[in-house]
């Protein structure tokens, strides 16, 4: 769509009543932490907190030591379980009519955010929209590497104001800015660098790669604490709340980017209450647009029974 008259929270810096860019860094990086923790991030800020380094003292986007430090505790059991699974596989396969893919990772802290559990089509979809959060995330770690600032201008606007735009608006016009802006091939190869095979030119994720790039947000994990923050705070009141926010009990923050393209019709979110927190990936497939209201019930009916077995 084109971008030509932009929401009063979107206006172009410089322009009345808009707020100039900003930076979070250093201090202030605290502050941005706590902020997540009064919208309902819980234990998840404490990893938000000290994403710039992991318990090995590694910087943010690396693996941890193999060697854990003798004081790290196990992996608490996560509360995926077969009882969960049935109640997905049970909504799927009562909508056989589309393809349904799930993915689910406990990413409260304690958890093991590689342990993603997989249920009905584990083979790629076109991701759509929600590929966004790939991209924010690339152009965050350029930010952090010094290859570009969140005050470079892209188009008529600043790179933070087209960072917001893709994901809270879900403008495209911003995406291709910012996906020309950190490179295709340079996409790919962050891809690539946290366990997930992306290419611009096909857009296709499977919903386990979803879930991972979801939990590596969240987790602190990929990037500095103040653009963690940030991002989130995008993936918040976002122009469509009527999948996976719709079907959402009251008391549980949702972090989420949907995606709808033709056939496709997706929603991937983080879900947080009281130190517990989940990576969830719905992605669907129909014949065309006429299902939409129908896999929105099936995306309801997915996001229900996982928050009644995990909160």
């Amino acid at each position: 769509m084109e971008q030509t008259t932009p929401p009063s929270d979107l206006r172009a810096p410089g322009a009345p009543g808009a707020r100039p860019p900003r930076r979070i860094r250093g201090r202030l990086a605290i502050t941005a932490a706590v902020a997540l923790c009064a919208v309902g991030l819980g234990a998840g800020v404490n990893a938000v907190a000290h994403a710039h380094t992991t318990a090995a003292g590694q910087p943010a986007g690396q693996a941890p030591a193999t060697t854990p430090p003798a004081s790290a505790a196990a992996p608490a059991p996560s509360a995926i379980d077969a009882e969960l699974e049935a109640e997905i596989n049970a909504v799927i396969d009562a909508n056989s009519d589309y393809q349904v893919g799930v993915a689910v990772v406990d990413v409260s802290d304690g958890a093991d955010p590689a342990d993603v559990h997989e249920y009905g089509v584990q083979a790629p979809f076109v991701a759509a929209s929600t590929a966004k959060v790939l991209a924010a995330e690339a152009y965050y770690h350029q930010v952090e590497t010094g290859e570009a600032s969140l005050d470079d201008p892209l188009g008529a606007y600043t790179a933070e104001f087209q960072l917001r735009a893709m994901i809270q608006q879900s403008d495209n016009d911003s995406w291709s800015l910012i996906m020309d802006a950190v490179g295709h091939e340079e996409l790919a190869e962050y891809a690539a660098s946290i366990g997930v095979d992306y290419a611009a030119t096909s857009n296709t994720l499977t919903p386990a790669e979803m879930a991972r790039i979801l939990g590596g947000l969240y987790s602190g994990t990929l990037l500095e604490p103040a653009d963690t923050a940030q991002l989130l705070s995008y993936m918040q009141d976002t122009n469509n709340e009527s999948l996976i926010p719709a079907a959402v009990p009251d008391g549980i923050t949702v972090f989420h980017k949907y995606g709808l393209l033709n056939g496709a019709l997706h929603d991937a979110g983080i879900l947080a209450k009281d130190g517990k927190a989940y990576a969830v990936v719905i992605y669907t497939k129909g014949a065309g647009m006429e299902s939409v209201p129908a896999r929105t019930e099936v995306i309801h009916d997915l996001t229900s029974a996982v928050t009644g077995a995990l909160f």
